[in-house]
C-alpha cells in the first residue's frame, strides 16, 4: 500500500528520515464471510449470494481476536464477501474496538440505509470503506447488478451524515479506467475525505478477468492523476495499492516538479520498504485459513482452528512466508535488477505465481520502462 497523500504531504512539511522498520504486529484483513448479495467481476473470494458451510463461530472468532491482540496486530480490517450480512457484525466490532483495535469495515454498501449507518455509527468503526468501480452504469455492470451505485452512494451519505469516517475503493481496469476523473470528482462533489485507488491484481475473479487490466500508459496517466489530485486537496486521504510501483513513479513526478525534494522522497520510499504481503499484511478467509495477504486465497499457511495465527506467521519453514520476510527478496528478472527494489521491495508476487507459476519472476504488472528501473 502506497500512501500519497503522505509522500506529498513530505514536500511540504518534511520529516526525519529512520531506518526501515516493521510495526509490531499485521495489519489483518479479515474475510469473515462469503456471502455477497453481489457478483463483482474482480472478487478474489469469488462470493456469491449463498451461505458457505464451515466459516468461524462468534466464539472462534472472539478466540482469535484475543490470539491477534497479543500478538500486537494493530488494525483488523473486516471485510467479506458482505460483511453487514454477518449476524454478528456489530458484536465483532464492538468487541474489536473494546481491545482496542484500530477497526475497518469493508462493503460494497448497499445495504447501508439510515438504520444500518446508525449502528455502525454506534460500534464506532474507525473507517467504512465502500467500492465504487465507476460512475452508474458502469459500476453497475461490474457489480452485475443494476441500481447497485445509488444504493452504494446513499450508503455513503448515510455514513458520511452521522459523522462515520468513509472512503471510496475503486479498482482499475480497461473497463473503467476512463471514467477516474469522474471518480475524482465524485469525492470533491459528495465531501468524501478518502480514495483508495487499487490496481487490478490476478486472484478471484480478477485472474480470470485479468486481459482486462489497465495497458501500462493507462497506469501511468492514472497515477498522474492521483498525484496531482493530491497535491490540489491537502486534506484528502489517497492511497494505492497492489502496485508498488507507484512508489518508484512518484518519485519521478516529483523529479520533474519539485526536484529540490527528490533525494528526500527516495530516502523515505526506503524507509517505507514497499510491498509487506506476508509481513505486515496478513489475511484470514471465512473458514479461518490464514494467507499472506488477500490475493492468495489460493495458497495456505495453515488454519487458526488448528494452530494459533501467532505461530503460524511466524513459520518461516514454508517457503514462501521465507521469501515474503526477506527484504529486499530474492526476486528474478527486470525485478532483480531495478535500482528501486529495496523501495519496492519486487512489488506484487501473487501476479508472477499467477503469470509464470514462479513467484519470485518479475512482476508483470510493473509499468516502470527499463529506462526507469536503471535509476
Amino acid at each position: 500500500m502506497f500512501r500519497v497523500s503522505q509522500f506529498m504531504h513530505e514536500l511540504l512539511a518534511p520529516t526525519p528520515v529512520g531506518p526501515h522498520r516493521n510495526p509490531p504486529g499485521p495489519v489483518v484483513i479479515w474475510n469473515l464471510i462469503r456471502r455477497c448479495n453481489l457478483t463483482c467481476k474482480h472478487c478474489y473470494s469469488i462470493s456469491t449470494d449463498k451461505d458457505f458451510p464451515g466459516e468461524l463461530s462468534t466464539d472462534e472468532v472472539f478466540r482469535v481476536m484475543d490470539d491477534l491482540k497479543g500478538f500486537r496486530v494493530p488494525v483488523l480490517i473486516l471485510s467479506g464477501g458482505e460483511p453487514l450480512l454477518r449476524p454478528d457484525i456489530f458484536d465483532i466490532g464492538r468487541r474489536a474496538k473494546a481491545m482496542g483495535f484500530y477497526v475497518g469495515l469493508s462493503t460494497n454498501g448497499t445495504l447501508i440505509d439510515e438504520a444500518m449507518a446508525a449502528r455502525i455509527g454506534e460500534v464506532g468503526f474507525d473507517y467504512v470503506g465502500i467500492s465504487i468501480d465507476g460512475i452508474g452504469a458502469t459500476h453497475d455492470k461490474f457489480r452485475c447488478r443494476d441500481g447497485a451505485f445509488a444504493e452504494s452512494m446513499a450508503g455513503v451519505r448515510f455514513c458520511r451524515a452521522l459523522g462515520v469516517k468513509v472512503g471510496l475503493r475503486f479498482t482499475m481496469t480497461m473497463d473503467n479506467a476512463a471514467e477516474l476523473p469522474q471518480m475524482l470528482e465524485l469525492l470533491e462533489a459528495e465531501r468524501i475525505g478518502k480514495f483508495y485507488f487499487s490496481h487490478l491484481n490476478y486472484a478471484g475473479r480478477g485472474n480470470k478477468n485479468r486481459l482486462d487490466d489497465a495497458t501500462l500508459a493507462i497506469t501511468r496517466n492514472a497515477m498522474d492523476l492521483l498525484f496531482e489530485a493530491a497535491r490540489r486537496h491537502p486534506d484528502w486521504e489517497v492511497v494505492t495499492g497492489n502496485n508498488d510501483a507507484d512508489g518508484a513513479y512518484f518519485l519521478y513526478w516529483v523529479r520533474k516538479h519539485m526536484p529540490d525534494k527528490a533525494d528526500h522522497i527516495a530516502a523515505k520510499l526506503r524507509q517505507w520498504g514497499g510491498n509487506a504481503s506476508g509481513v505486515n499484511v496478513a489475511n484470514i478467509d471465512n473458514l479461518g485459513e490464514v494467507h499472506p495477504d488477500t490475493m492468495w486465497w489460493h495458497y495456505r499457511l495453515g488454519n487458526v482452528r488448528d494452530r494459533p495465527f501467532s505461530a503460524i506467521w511466524a513459520d518461516t519453514s514454508d517457503p514462501l512466508m521465507a521469501g515474503l520476510k526477506r527484504h529486499p527478496r530474492a526476486v528474478e528478472g527486470r525485478c532483480a535488477t531495478c535500482a528501486w527494489l529495496e523501495s519496492c521491495n519486487g512489488n506484487t508476487r501473487v501476479r508472477a505465481e499467477r503469470t509464470t507459476g514462479n513467484p519470485w519472476a518479475e512482476d508483470p504488472g510493473c509499468y516502470l520502462t527499463d529506462e526507469e528501473i536503471a535509476g
